[in-house]
C-alpha cells in the first residue's frame, strides 16, 4: 500500500487509499476480514508496506487495526516506486514460511472456504469479460502454467486480482532478489510480480488456482463509489422502524443506506446507496450515490455521485462534488 492514490484524489492528499472506509470499515480492513473468513490459517503477523511519508496519523490505525485481529503489526517502506516485485521485495525480512501478498486497493469475496494445501503458491483469479484489461492466468484443470500481462488475443479469462499464496516466502525472496538484481524490467521500466512467479513455475513450483465470487475493486473515485454502492445494498440493515423514526424527524430514507454512530439527519432525503460516516451532520440535503466521510456537515445541498471529505462544510451546492478533508464550499 505504498502507492500515492492518485485517482482517488483529492481523499489521497490525506489518507491512503487502502485506509478510506467503504460502509463505516477501511478497505484494508475488509480485505483482512475476508482472509480470516475465507482461509484455514490464523494471521499471525500483519506488514504493511507504506510510501516513505506515511507517518504517524497513518500507522495508528493499522496498529489499532492489526490488535483487533490478534496480528502483530509490522511497517516496511518503500523509498521509490519500481514496480510490484521491488514493492513486495521491500518486506525481504518478513518473507519466511507462509505468507499472502495483497495489494490493498481491491476487495474479494467467496461463499467457499479457500483449500492452499498441496501448493507450492494460489493465485486467487475472477472471470472476466475483457481479459486484454488485466494480468491473466494460463491455466490447465487447476494448475497455473504461465501469466500474460493484458493479452492482445484470448488466452485466458481468469483475470489476476492481486492477492497470493505462497508456501515458502524464502523462496519467493530468492526469485525477487534474481529479478531486481538482473535489472528486469517490464512495461514502463518497473519490476513485476508476474516475472518472479514465472520463473517459479519453471522451477517446477505448483501454482493451484482459487477462483472469487466477487472482485470490486477501489481504485478509482468512481469504482470507490459503485462498489460502496454494493455492499451498502449487501449489508444493508435499515428497517422500517429506522426509516419511520427519521420520517417523523423530517427525513427520507430511501434503502439502502449506511448510516454511522452519531449521526443527525435534519429534514431532506437520503439514498439509495449513500453511505454517511460518523458524527456527520445532515440538514435538509438530499442526496444519493455517495459516501459521506466523518464528521462532515452538509446544509441545503442535492448531491448525486458525490465524495465529501471528513471535517468538511458544504452549504448551497448542488450537483457531482469532490472535496477533500477540511474544506468549506458554499455556493452563498
Amino acid at each position: 500500500m505504498a502507492g500515492r492514490g492518485t485517482r482517488v484524489r483529492p481523499h489521497s492528499h490525506t489518507v491512503p487509499k487502502p485506509l478510506l472506509p467503504v460502509a463505516g470499515t477501511m478497505i484494508i480492513e475488509r480485505l483482512v476480514e475476508t482472509f480470516i473468513r475465507t482461509m484455514d490459517r490464523n494471521i499471525e503477523e500483519i506488514v504493511y508496506i507504506l510510501g516513505p511519508d506515511f507517518g504517524n496519523p497513518i500507522k495508528e490505525p493499522l496498529q489499532e487495526m492489526s490488535a483487533r485481529h490478534g496480528a502483530k503489526c509490522t511497517f516496511r517502506v518503500q523509498e521509490v516506486a519500481l514496480g510490484t516485485a521491488h514493492a513486495v521485495y521491500c518486506a525481504e525480512q518478513d518473507l519466511e514460511g507462509e505468507v499472502i501478498i495483497a495489494f490493498a486497493d481491491t476487495l474479494f469475496d467467496s461463499k467457499e472456504m479457500f483449500n492452499v494445501d498441496g501448493a507450492d503458491s494460489v493465485i486467487w483469479l475472477k472471470k472476466v469479460e475483457d481479459p486484454s484489461r488485466f494480468g491473466v492466468a494460463v491455466y490447465e484443470g487447476e494448475q497455473i502454467t504461465g501469466f500474460v500481462e493484458k493479452p492482445t488475443e484470448f488466452i485466458s479469462d481468469l483475470a489476476i486480482i492481486g492477492v497470493y499464496y505462497f508456501k515458502d516466502g524464502a523462496k519467493l525472496k530468492a526469485e525477487l532478489q534474481y529479478v531486481l538484481d538482473n535489472d528486469i524490467k517490464g512495461p514502463g521500466g518497473e519490476y513485476f510480480l508476474t516475472e518472479a512467479l514465472d520463473r517459479m513455475i519453471q522451477d517446477g513450483k505448483l501454482f493451484k488456482t482459487a477462483t472469487v465470487d466477487e472482485w470490486l475493486d477501489c481504485g478509482t473515485l468512481p469504482a470507490w463509489l459503485e462498489t460502496t454502492g454494493i455492499i451498502v445494498e449487501k449489508e444493508a440493515q435499515n428497517s422500517s422502524e429506522q426509516i419511520d423514526a427519521y420520517a417523523k424527524q423530517g427525513t427520507t430514507i430511501i434503502p439502502p443506506v449506511y448510516l454511522a454512530k452519531n449521526v443527525t439527519l435534519e429534514g431532506g432525503t437520503i439514498g439509495p446507496n449513500v453511505s454517511v460516516e460518523q458524527g456527520c451532520v445532515l440538514k435538509d440535503t438530499k442526496i444519493s450515490h455517495s459516501i459521506v466521510r466523518d464528521h462532515a456537515m452538509l446544509n441545503r445541498c442535492t448531491l448525486a455521485g458525490s465524495t465529501i471529505g471528513a471535517h468538511t462544510q458544504v452549504s448551497d451546492v448542488h450537483g457531482e462534488i469532490h472535496v477533500g478533508d477540511h474544506s468549506i464550499i458554499s455556493t452563498k
